[in-house]
C-alpha cells in the first residue's frame, strides 16, 4: 500500500497545501486588526484541534500493527536456521516467544534474551620440551630399492591398516605411507629379528632370558621423552645416554641382591659376561615399586646443579612385581666398597661428624690438622646432602633412628626397633655415606628414597644440624620461583613414571610438596644467619 492510498494522509496534504495562501489572503485583507487576530486564532485552534485527532486515530494502527509485524517476524525467525551461530554448545540460542497481554489489555513488551558466551577454557602453560610435535608423512623415511621384506609381512600391514575402523576408504591412499613407517621400524630394530628369531626356534640359555621376553622388552619408541632441540640444561650428554639404556635396552639377565631388597639386571650391550658388562655400565639396580621416589630425587638432584645422584629412571618387566613400574638405578662400579652394617665407605657416628663440621674440613684447600681426624670428604658435600635429605626427609643417612620426628608405623625405624635408642646419639652410625674410588673429596648419594607424606609440623629438623652454610647453586633455585617449572619439564622425560604418578596432577602435588619445604628451609636459613656460599669447587 502506497502513501497516497490513505484518505487521512492525503486530507492532511491537501490542507497542509491550502494553507499558507488562506492565511496570505486574511493577513492582507482591510479588515479592523481585533477582528484579523480573533479569525486569526479560531483558525489556529480549529487546525489544532484537527491535528489532535489525526494522531489519536493513528497510533491505534501503529499499535496494532506493530503487533502483527512482531508476531510474523518472530515466527519467520524461529523458522529460519541461526546463520554463523555454533550450536554445538558453545553459544545458547535465545528463546523466542509471543507477545503477551496484560490483564488491563495493554501489550507487555518482550522478553528479553540474554546470550552468554562460555569463557574460553585457560589450558595449562606448555612447559618447554613437553610438547611432542607433529610429524608429516613426507618425512617419513622411504623403503629402500635394496632393501626386500617377506611378502607375509607386507600383506599383514596391508590387511591391518584396511580393517581400521573409518579407514577403509582411505587405506589404499594411505597404504604406502603406513609400510614406509614400518619399514622403517624394521630396518631399525636389530634386535628385534635378533628376539624373534630366538622366540621361532623356542631355545632358552640356561640362566638368561629367553628371546621371546628379550623381544617384547625392545620398545618401538624410547621411554625417554626429548621433543625439543635439546635436552634440559641440567641434564648432560651422559645422564641423557643413561636413562635411554636403563629405559630402553633389552634385558640380558637378572641377578638377585638381596642386601639391597632388589635385582639387579644386566642389559643386552653385545657380547660380554655380567661381570664385564657392569664394569662397563651396562647394569641397572631394579628396586621395588615403593622406592619410586628415587626417580624424582634424581631429578631434583640434577635441577639443583648437586649432580651426587646416579641415572635412575622408572620401567616395567614382567619380571619385576608383576610389570608394575619400577624404579631402575644405574649400577656405578666405580663407588668405594661399603661394609655391611652401615653400607658405607667411610664408618662415622653422630658425635664425629658433628665434630668434621666444626672444623670444616678441606674448605678453601687448606689441609686439616691430623688430630681434628677429617676424613678425605670435603667440607661443602655435608651440606649439600643435608639440603637433599630435608627436601625429600631421607632420614636414613643422618637420623637412621629416628630422633628428630615423629615416624610411622611404616618407617624402617619402628620396625627394626631403632626409634628406642635415642638416648646416646652421639654413638649412632651415619648409613649410605658412600665415595668413588677416585674421588675421595665427594659423596654419592645412594638409597635416596624420599617421603612425600610428612606433614610441615613433623619434618626431620635434625638433618640440619651443625649445617651453616648452603649451596648457592640449589637456593637460587629455590628463591628463583621456577622450581615447579623445571620440574615438570624434567620429570617429563620419563614417560612411564610421569603415567604411574597419575600425569601431570599427580606430579603437580609431588612438586606442592617440595615447594612448601624449600619455603621453610628458605626461612630456616634467613632466621639461624646461614651462610649461601658456590660450592663448585
Amino acid at each position: 500500500m502506497t502513501p497516497f492510498d490513505q484518505p487521512s494522509k492525503i486530507k492532511n496534504l491537501f490542507i497542509c497545501c491550502l494553507w499558507p495562501s488562506r492565511l496570505l489572503r486574511l493577513w492582507t485583507c482591510r479588515r479592523p486588526r481585533t477582528r484579523r487576530n480573533l479569525l486569526l486564532g479560531t483558525a489556529c485552534v480549529i487546525y489544532l484541534g484537527f491535528l489532535v485527532s489525526q494522531v489519536g486515530h493513528v497510533l491505534p494502527q501503529h499499535k496494532g500493527g506493530y503487533r502483527k509485524i512482531s508476531s510474523r517476524s518472530l515466527q519467520d525467525a524461529a523458522q529460519t536456521p541461526f546463520l554463523g551461530i555454533p550450536l554445538d554448545g558453545t553459544l545458547s540460542p535465545p528463546n523466542f516467544q509471543e507477545p503477551q497481554l496484560g490483564s488491563n489489555g495493554t501489550l507487555l513488551p518482550p522478553n528479553v534474551v540474554y546470550i552468554t558466551l562460555r569463557s574460553k577454557r585457560s589450558k595449562p602453560a606448555n612447559i618447554r620440551g613437553t610438547v611432542k610435535p607433529k610429524r608429516r608423512k613426507k618425512n617419513a623415511i622411504p623403503v629402500s630399492y635394496g632393501q626386500h621384506f617377506p611378502k607375509a609381512t607386507l600383506v599383514g600391514w596391508e590387511e591391518a591398516f584396511a580393517q581400521q575402523p573409518g579407514r577403509a576408504t582411505r587405506a589404499a591412499g594411505t597404504k604406502g605411507a603406513a609400510i614406509a613407517l614400518e619399514a622403517r621400524k624394521y630396518q631399525l630394530d636389530e634386535h628385534g629379528h635378533k628376539g624373534m628369531t630366538i622366540r621361532e626356534r623356542g631355545h632358552q640359555r640356561p640362566g638368561k632370558i629367553s628371546g621371546a621376553v628379550k623381544a617384547q622388552l625392545q620398545p618401538e619408541e624410547s621411554n625417554i621423552r626429548i621433543y625439543s632441540e635439546s635436552p634440559p640444561s641440567w641434564m648432560s650428554k651422559d645422564d641423557i645416554l643413561n636413562m635411554r639404556m636403563l629405559a630402553d635396552s633389552p634385558i640380558e639377565s637378572i641377578q638377585e641382591v638381596p642386601s639391597q631388597k632388589a635385582v639387579l639386571a644386566v642389559f643386552a650391550r653385545g657380547p660380554s659376561t655380567p661381570g664385564t658388562a657392569c664394569n662397563q655400565g651396562h647394569c641397572g639396580i631394579v628396586k621395588r615399586p615403593l622406592d619410586m621416589s628415587e626417580v624424582f630425587a634424581f631429578h631434583l638432584d640434577r635441577i639443583l646443579g648437586l649432580n651426587r645422584s646416579l641415572p635412575s629412571v622408572s620401567r616395567r618387566s614382567e619380571f619385576f612385581q608383576g610389570g608394575q613400574a619400577c624404579p631402575v638405578i644405574l649400577w656405578d662400579s666405580s663407588l668405594s666398597p661399603t661394609d655391611n652394617s652401615t653400607h658405607s665407605s667411610v664408618r662415622l657416628t653422630w658425635g664425629q661428624y658433628q665434630q668434621l663440621l666444626k672444623k670444616k674440613c678441606w674448605q678453601n684447600g687448606k689441609v686439616p690438622k691430623a688430630e681434628w681426624g677429617c676424613t678425605e670428604i670435603h667440607h661443602h658435600e655435608w651440606s649439600k646432602m643435608a639440603l637433599f635429605d630435608f627436601l625429600l626427609q631421607i632420614y636414613n643417612r643422618l637420623d637412621r633412628n629416628c630422633c628428630g620426628f615423629k615416624p610411622l608405623k611404616e618407617d624402617s625405624c619402628m620396625q627394626q626397633g631403632l626409634k628406642l635408642k635415642c638416648n646416646d646419639q652421639d654413638a649412632v652410625d651415619l648409613t649410605h655415606i658412600v665415595q668413588r674410588r677416585h674421588d675421595q673429596r665427594h659423596l654419592a648419594f645412594i638409597d635416596n628414597k624420599g617421603f612425600f607424606d610428612r606433614n610441615e609440623d613433623n619434618l626431620d629438623f635434625k638433618i640440619l644440624q651443625g649445617i651453616n652454610e648452603f649451596p648457592a647453586s640449589a637456593v637460587s633455585v629455590l628463591r628463583s620461583q621456577r622450581l615447579r617449572e623445571k620440574l615438570l619439564q624434567s620429570l617429563f622425560l620419563d614417560k612411564i613414571y610421569w603415567e604411574s604418578q597419575g600425569g601431570r596432577k599427580g606430579i603437580e602435588k609431588l612438586i606442592d610438596v617440595i615447594e612448601r619445604r624449600s619455603k621453610i628451609l628458605l626461612t630456616y636459613i634467613n632466621a639461624h644467619g646461614a651462610k649461601v656460599l658456590p660450592m663448585n669447587e
